[in-house]
């Protein structure tokens, strides 16, 4: 009865390694309930499903002791169903999504469904972490992250976080050297430059297929792209104030 309650979505689909892997670890710092997309639905950022019905199925035996369901929508629609919904009345103390199978660093963050839904449940007052791997393997190796997750999950519980704050957390991808520690960072300053690729499908019609790369001419340190490259787990504290409040003070200038 004691327990904390948390809170568990992810964008890559509840059949994936990463939520399991994530439900498995929480389980240990206390009661599990999931509600995540049945589909895959990375890059959706923060979208809502309001054009269609949610379906929400209960998921049997997805892992002992832990309530499980699967959503048509978003992530972002899982946090919304789950704490409306699903616990309706409850005091949810952390949600925590992921574990994503691919990097969530830099500009990712604004595209990403998993932090998406992690920064949903900030919108709330709810403290929330994303995790996020750098191995985009659907049966990649999350081992040498599970120590840091629990400790990172239970300093949240433990000592919560600032109204609307979401933690951007990413781990380098397994390597022979384990990972060398935590470090609090900013997000880099990059972009992801598209290349679109023509094919044709049957009928000689032409669709395209999106590609690129991060393009990184962040030099001032400290970033997040930096921590991941020296073998570091990344925490970006991330928010959905999207205000520029410098700018603000420019505009207020302005002769409108």
């Amino acid at each position: 009865m004691n327990k904390p309650l948390i809170l568990i979505s992810n964008d890559d689909s509840i059949f994936s390694k990463g939520i399991k892997t994530l439900a498995k670890l929480m389980s240990a710092l206390g009661e599990v309930v999931v509600v995540a997309p049945d589909t895959h639905q990375s890059g959706m950022g923060h979208a809502i499903t309001l054009d269609r019905p949610l379906r929400v199925n209960k998921v049997p035996d997805f892992l002992p002791d832990v309530e499980a369901y699967t959503c048509s929508g978003t992530p972002a629609d899982c946090v919304k169903f789950g704490k409306h919904y699903v616990l309706k009345g409850r005091k949810i103390d952390l949600v925590v999504s992921g574990i994503n199978h691919g990097s969530n660093s830099a500009i990712a963050v604004i595209y990403s469904g998993t932090m998406s839904a992690a920064i949903e449940a900030a919108l709330e007052g709810i403290p929330a972490i994303g995790f996020s791997l750098c191995d985009f393997g659907a049966d990649c190796d999350f081992s040498h992250t599970y120590e840091l997750v629990q400790k990172i999950a239970s300093k949240v519980l433990t000592e919560g976080l600032p109204h609307g704050i979401a933690l951007n957390v990413n781990f380098p991808a397994k390597q022979e050297e384990p990972i060398k520690g935590i470090k609090i960072c900013r997000q880099t300053d990059a972009l992801f430059r598209e290349s679109f690729e023509e094919r044709k499908d049957p009928y000689g019609r032409s669709y395209y297929w999106m590609d690129g790369f991060l393009q990184n001419e962040d030099k001032g340190g400290n970033t997040d792209e930096d921590a991941l490259a020296e073998n570091y787990a990344s925490i970006v504290p991330a928010k959905f104030d999207l205000t520029d409040y410098k700018a603000l003070e420019v505009l207020k200038s302005w002769d409108l």
